[in-house]
């Protein structure tokens, strides 16, 4: 595997995480239902599907579906292009109803960095490096 071009979270309510995503964090999507079956976001360089858990569990094992309990050990990330737009999406995000885990702040890295809990409880990290570059699909370039 090359590369990972999708992520497909599974939402427990799927008004509240497309009104999450779509309406407050501004994510572009040409879905225009509420509550869709299933909503896929066209980020730059990436893509994020929102899915009902229960049918995502099912998917994965329709006799033994996993269960979701805790922290996963995996979280999502928004690499952004300044200090200024990682305290943007935190307070975007604080004011869409997400819970501010860390604040955003100079980190041990060398960035500026901070964590939410969306809804649904999943981490994301928001996160600048003065050292970072994007490619013109607007990924991240890890050297």
């Amino acid at each position: 595997m090359n590369r990972v071009n999708l992520i497909t979270v599974g939402v427990k309510d799927m008004k509240e995480s497309v009104k999450f995503y779509r309406d407050q964090m501004g994510f572009a999507t040409s879905e225009t239902k509420n509550d869709p079956e299933i909503i896929f976001f066209q980020n730059p360089g990436s893509k994020l599907a929102l899915y009902p858990i229960e049918e995502l569990a099912k998917d994965i094992n329709e006799a033994h579906p996993p269960e979701r309990s805790g922290f996963s050990g995996i979280t999502l990330a928004y690499n952004a292009k300044s200090e200024q737009e990682v305290d943007e999406i935190m307070n975007r995000a604080e004011s869409a109803g997400a819970q501010i885990i860390k604040p955003a702040q100079k980190v041990f890295w060398g960035g500026y960095s901070g964590y939410f809990a969306d809804p649904d409880g999943y981490h994301w990290e928001v996160a600048y490096g003065e050292m970072w570059e994007f490619d013109e699909n607007e990924m991240l370039i890890i050297p």
